[in-house]
């Protein structure tokens, strides 16, 4: 039988992942509060168990829940689905602090539960193509990436930029490095509100000598979502922002030669990918491993990036 996934929260993202999962045969039930809300989607989603309170989508068991809710409720909706043994799926943020994290991926090895969080572009094909480049060594040793989220807008009045628009970059960086950063560093930047940072440049390190930084900023003339990788052997960039969404490869390095450096350049490359809707795959990647080991996106890898938020507004709060 195919596996049935109850959406917990009807709101923008909630509806694509109750989309999502339709196309994918996969949509069991929808959980939302307002009752007009809930109404409309199962109008549109024929056959659908629709409920008001997620007590009663618990009840009703299913093999898997997503958590499209406001991140404030991450944590006690967790709890919750978790402490009866059920498969979830979080939105990120996983939760507001890494303290709550640590106790969910706990609560989830405690009841054998699967614990996954939704860091959608693990599954952007670009970010996995490049992670397939830079682990078949064609970069040869990796010394350093950098990611730029850069927009005009949407400013937030209660959480920072970084906190904003910072966790895709930090999800991507350390599953390109495939490990956790080992040192961090920050710099914010206050224009528009006191307390708000609308500026960031944060300086991670991580194993190996591997070095990456994130400059994110909602005061910014244009829109750029751009990630560098640097190599011993090579270059690749690639900006989502951009129509042709290439992934560039950029055949130049430095050698020493007698202990000069020496610029090297050969013609450079386009990297050809599959384009897949990064959202399809991450669903489609949780339904499969209800019954295995989710190795990507997992609960420790959500508590990661939480703790990097958390250590960033501590450190810029300092500064």
């Amino acid at each position: 039988m195919k596996k049935r996934i109850c959406v917990i929260g009807g709101g923008r993202w909630g509806q694509n992942h109750i989309r999502t999962l339709a196309s994918l045969g996969h949509l069991g039930a929808i959980v939302e509060a307002d009752a007009e809300r809930l109404t409309l989607l199962l109008e549109q989603y024929p056959g659908i168990e629709g409920y008001s309170r997620i007590d009663e989508a618990i009840r009703a068991c299913y093999d898997g829940y997503t958590v499209a809710l406001p991140a404030e409720m991450h944590y006690p909706v967790g709890m919750k689905l978790l402490q009866c043994g059920l498969n979830v799926l979080m939105e990120k943020p996983m939760t507001l602090t890494s303290a709550q994290s640590a106790e969910l991926v706990e609560l989830a090895k405690q009841t054998g539960a699967r614990l996954m969080v939704g860091h959608v572009l693990l599954f952007h094909p670009a970010y996995r193509k490049i992670k397939e480049i830079i682990d078949s060594g064609k970069l040869g040793k990796l010394f350093y990436l950098y990611s730029c989220r850069l927009n005009l807008g949407t400013v937030r009045t209660e959480e920072s930029v970084f906190s904003s628009f910072a966790p895709h970059d930090i999800s991507i960086l350390d599953y390109l490095t495939g490990d956790s950063a080992c040192s961090i560093k920050a710099k914010g930047s206050k224009f528009l509100q006191d307390k708000v940072y609308d500026s960031t440049l944060t300086l991670l390190e991580y194993p190996h000598n591997v070095h990456a930084h994130i400059f994110v900023s909602w005061l910014h003339p244009y829109k750029q979502q751009l990630l560098v990788a640097v190599g011993s052997k090579g270059m690749i960039a690639f900006d989502d922002a951009t129509p042709e969404k290439e992934i560039h490869f950029y055949n130049k390095r430095i050698d020493m030669k007698n202990g000069i450096p020496v610029k090297v350049e050969a013609p450079d490359e386009i990297i050809a990918y599959e384009k897949k809707q990064p959202l399809t795959e991450e669903l489609a990647y949780f339904v499969e491993h209800l019954d295995s080991t989710i190795s990507i996106n997992d609960g420790q890898a959500g508590y990661e990036v939480v703790k990097v938020l958390e250590t960033v507004q501590q450190i810029i709060e300092k500064q």
